[in-house]
């Protein structure tokens, strides 16, 4: 698992809070996507501009590149209950419970085998077996991983579903953040346009505000738009506990990035392009796998790299972000590029110009 030497850093968890108006928060997705508004910090003037997204065009030079983020979120919640439990003879016995049992998936480590938040975890212990649907879904708990995580053997009636994957289309609903409470009514506003490779539990929301029509004129424009993949599980979204930064471990997330990807990169760079990372998974990705020398290379695997102030960016010049939740490790990261006064600024000046916060809010161009 690619990892990254942790920066000592006098920095601790308390200086990465600020305060935010509940009714910030967005709860609801804006149209059209790129009529979001988008705030430019330019860390060379040390000046703020406001803007709309769609108009992030004229910030770009032709010798650019986006490195976008195409994994696709799965209807990863699903409800079921449990039909079997372990007693403590070791013995599986039928149960008559329709207790509802809640799994979150979060990462495919086998075929068939994922690992997954349970709740209620006392529903979901070691042995096991919870059904879903009209039971052509079971799910065998294997045992508890990382933070309480449930190692989750899934089997299906091959006469109903082939697959995981087509059972949790069938059955499944899409995993907001626990901030968002309204009801998406298209789930499809949950998902980039560019989406293509399944396997999230939460979006790279940095490109919600995308639109094709905006892609096209980006192109036009003679930049580069190049896909790698990151999918968003527990890691980008666990809460950081430890208050000395150095002590907190990031969830391992898998990445990939393709011989051309690095190709088109490295040639934009070496021709005087900047790497412009659209959120924080693909400033993430592109860090996991640039060598010292800012040379991108092709990889697949995972990655538990974990970006703060301190650390030596090796790839990403520019990144376009959403605005972060207090204390979370993506504040951290965009602090890392900005500089952590400069951003809490900037976040103190978007709660005062009444910006739309986290996944389905406003935008940040940090160049």
């Amino acid at each position: 698992m690619i990892k990254n030497q942790l920066p000592e850093t006098a920095l601790t968890l308390s200086d990465f809070d600020y305060e935010l108006p509940a009714s910030y928060i967005a709860q609801t997705p804006i149209e059209p996507r790129d009529s979001s508004r988008l705030m430019i910090v330019d860390r060379k003037s040390d000046t703020v501009e406001h803007t709309v997204f769609r108009d992030i065009i004229e910030h770009l030079r032709p010798e650019d590149v986006l490195v976008v983020n195409d994994t696709r979120v799965i209807p990863a919640r699903i409800i079921g209950h449990r039909s079997r439990k372990m007693t403590a003879e070791g013995t599986l016995t039928p149960t008559e419970s329709t207790a509802p049992v809640e799994l979150l998936l979060l990462k495919q480590l086998e075929n068939d085998v994922w690992e997954a938040l349970a709740g209620p975890g006392k529903r979901a212990r070691p042995g096991d077996v919870l059904s879903f649907g009209t039971g052509f879904l079971t799910a065998k708990i294997e045992g508890i991983g990382e933070e309480g995580c449930r190692i989750v053997r899934f089997e299906t009636d091959k006469t109903e579903c082939e697959t995981v994957y087509e059972a949790l289309h069938r059955l499944g609903s899409m995993p907001l953040p626990p901030y968002i409470t309204e009801h998406l009514d298209n789930p499809e506003r949950y998902q980039t346009v560019y989406s293509r490779h399944e396997g999230s539990a939460a979006a790279p929301t940095a490109g919600l505000h995308f639109t094709p029509e905006l892609l096209d004129r980006i192109r036009e424009k003679g930049c580069a738009v190049v896909p790698v993949l990151l999918h968003v599980g527990l890691g980008t979204f666990r809460p950081v506990k430890e208050e000395k930064l150095a002590d907190h471990e990031m969830h391992a997330e898998y990445i990939s990035v393709t011989e051309e990807a690095a190709r088109i990169v490295n040639e934009r760079r070496a021709s005087g392009g900047r790497v412009i990372a659209v959120g924080t998974t693909s400033c993430r990705t592109l860090e996991s796998a640039s060598d010292e020398n800012g040379i991108l290379h092709p990889v697949s695997g995972d990655t538990g790299i974990f970006i703060y102030p301190g650390y030596k960016f090796k790839m990403t010049d520019a990144l376009i972000t959403n605005f972060h939740l207090p204390k979370s490790t993506l504040l951290m990261l965009v602090s890392a590029l900005a500089g952590r006064e400069r951003m809490l600024s900037a976040y103190k000046t978007a709660v005062e110009e009444k910006y739309r916060f986290f996944s389905f809010g406003d935008a940040m161009f940090i160049q």
